[in-house]
């Protein structure tokens, strides 16, 4: 079996799937629950002055027949008092002293209570420390959360504070709700951050009920915003853990969070660059039982490539993750239907005729049964068809020789650029 040990900024743990600050992770029991089940690490709910919650708290968005496809909370940190969360951080670390165990911090962007309460945890035995710069409600409206997390100036001071006092490393979480991660994150790394983790949850309102005209949730006829998480968050987190990892100035490990519900989506992740996950919606979703799946579907997955090692699949797919203008304009692929296989449903000539290429012809043969023929010179590869077909094995997407060599954008830009300089007066 594959190693898969994991080192985040020198936060060790058996294996890289972690509970995420949540719910999940509000209290000593419910973390020691999870490394019996098989978690490698945890980061605890939140830590800092004592709040109040709301009930109700939570929502979810179901899509087509599948539960819990996206989910909404307004819940706060924890209102549990600080005294007592240490207590049971000191006795869980203690029980499992070969687990990673995280802190969640959130406080007022002052110094001094930096200072105050990095002490206060790191003296229960703390592995490491998470900053919270992304919770977008609640906190926010407060000036913590993502009220700082969004500005790249108060990322990179308050994480300076915590280094002052911090001896164990340092994890800066950072807020989707912005237009640029990297710039956060790259103030996080000037601030001194050992590591990011990424996403927080998005702002998101579920839903509103017909009837009654409430927001969902609602707290005695009155909505707010909430944070969104779940599946449906998945390609948002990914592609801001790419833009990330490929960044030149961001060269700290990075914890991937945001919609991880299996181990397909771990490696996903791990391959675009995470040197971990963390996971919270699925264990709320199915229990901490789901980390025996994920752990053996990791394992089988490794083995059936010939990887010794978790950390050789770190960041190897980065290299392949680029800007639109350096795409190949001449690398051409096309859909072939497989009539042996098709079932006739005609979905995929529906989307092409009205909301694609118009290149699905529907035919008969010589004994009057219809089928399906690409035109293979008006497909444009686009890929819709085999995106809506219900069978699996009945559209392959078939690669065509190119009959020119590669040209992006870019390269064309530049060489319509250099011709120009010696054509001044070039014909239009």
């Amino acid at each position: 079996m594959a190693d898969l040990s994991t080192n985040v900024a020198g936060i060790k743990s058996p294996n890289p799937f972690w509970l995420a600050s949540a719910p999940p992770t509000n209290s000593g029991y419910q973390v020691q629950r999870a490394f019996e089940a098989g978690w490698g690490g945890a980061v605890w709910k939140t830590l800092g002055d004592p709040i109040l919650n709301v009930t109700s708290r939570f929502a979810a968005v179901s899509f087509n027949g599948q539960r819990v496809a996206g989910f909404n909370n307004i819940e706060l940190i924890t209102d549990r008092p600080l005294e007592v969360n240490l207590k049971e951080i000191y006795e869980t670390k203690k029980k499992f002293p070969n687990h990673a165990v995280v802190a969640s911090l959130m406080v007022e962007p002052k110094q001094e209570k930096w200072h105050e309460i990095v002490k206060r945890v790191e003296e229960v035995g703390v592995d490491g420390l998470e900053l919270n710069f992304g919770c977008p409600h609640g906190m926010a409206e407060r000036g913590m959360g993502s009220a700082s997390g969004q500005v790249p100036e108060l990322v990179e001071k308050q994480t300076y504070w915590v280094k002052e006092a911090a001896q164990t490393p340092v994890i800066v979480k950072l807020t989707p709700n912005i237009t640029d991660i990297t710039s956060t994150a790259e103030a996080a790394v000037r601030g001194g951050a050992d590591a990011v983790s990424m996403i927080n949850t998005i702002n998101s309102l579920a839903g509103v009920d017909l009837d009654s005209w409430n927001t969902i949730p609602h707290v005695g006829g009155k909505g707010a915003h909430g944070g969104y998480c779940g599946p449906a968050v998945k390609p948002i987190a990914l592609n801001m853990v790419a833009d990330c990892a490929r960044h030149p100035n961001i060269n700290v490990p990075i914890s991937g969070i945001g919609g991880i519900s299996d181990w397909k989506n771990a490696v996903e992740f791990m391959l675009m660059g995470a040197s971990g996950v963390q996971v919270c919606t699925a264990a709320m979703h199915h229990g901490f039982r789901i980390v025996e799946d994920m752990i053996e579907g990791l394992n089988n997955y490794l083995d059936g490539k010939g990887i010794a090692s978790l950390s050789e699949i770190i960041g190897a797919a980065v290299p392949k993750y680029s800007e639109w203008g350096n795409l190949d304009l001449n690398y051409k692929i096309v859909a072939k239907i497989n009539n042996d296989v098709c079932i006739n449903c005609n979905k995929c000539h529906i989307a092409c005729e009205d909301t694609s290429h118009q290149c699905i012809d529907m035919l008969k043969d010589g004994s009057g049964n219809s089928y399906l023929e690409v035109r293979e010179e008006d497909c444009v590869g686009c890929n819709l068809c085999s995106i809506v077909c219900p069978v699996d094995g009945a559209i392959d997407m078939i690669e065509i020789e190119s009959e020119h060599p590669p040209m992006s954008w870019n390269e064309r830009q530049a060489a319509f650029t250099s011709n120009q300089s010696y054509n001044p007066d070039p014909v239009k």
